[in-house]
């Protein structure tokens, strides 16, 4: 798949409702359909004052060039936005009504402008308790050079 725009990003969750699949078709093991995403100064900018974070390191070149991290980096939350900018209308984490139960992030690198961001995802387990339909799924995203930005492992409860 092309690599994603971020000006054409998709924000409507119903688009493509009727194609996505179900959770008793979510196959665990099965990789979903990622694109890359490249990362601008803008972008970082924009979600940062989207989220409410004011920290110069998000949007002062000069004053992030003195930090440890020598120059802008993007808010460990970016990954959001990047779970649901690397995937189609068509993936099965866009569904409405599905709940986030529980997730647990791991951070390794910052992200930058000009990073191109890649994302593997994948079920790892679908169940059923106490009536609700429960997938675990794992998320890894790394940069154009391997290295791996963060990893996330959530659990959803999904629509019947």
């Amino acid at each position: 798949m092309d690599e994603l725009k971020l000006e054409s990003f998709e924000t409507d969750f119903w688009k493509d409702v009727a194609r996505r699949k179900t959770w008793d078709t979510i196959i665990p093991g099965e990789l979903r359909e990622t694109r890359p995403v490249t990362l601008t100064r803008e972008l970082i900018a924009k979600f940062a004052a989207g989220v409410g974070e004011d920290n110069p390191l998000y949007f002062d070149e000069e004053y992030a060039k003195k930090t440890i991290w020598g120059g802008i980096v993007a808010p460990p939350s970016i990954h959001i936005l990047l779970m649901f900018a690397c995937t189609n209308t068509e993936d099965w984490m866009r569904s409405p009504g599905t709940i986030n139960a529980s997730q647990s992030w791991f951070y390794n690198v910052p992200a930058r402008p000009g990073d191109t961001i890649h994302m593997r995802g994948t079920a790892l387990d679908r169940f059923i308790k106490k009536d609700r339909l429960f997938v675990i799924h794992d998320n890894v995203f790394t940069n154009q050079r391997g290295e791996v930005v963060c990893t996330g492992r959530g659990w959803t409860i999904r629509p019947q």
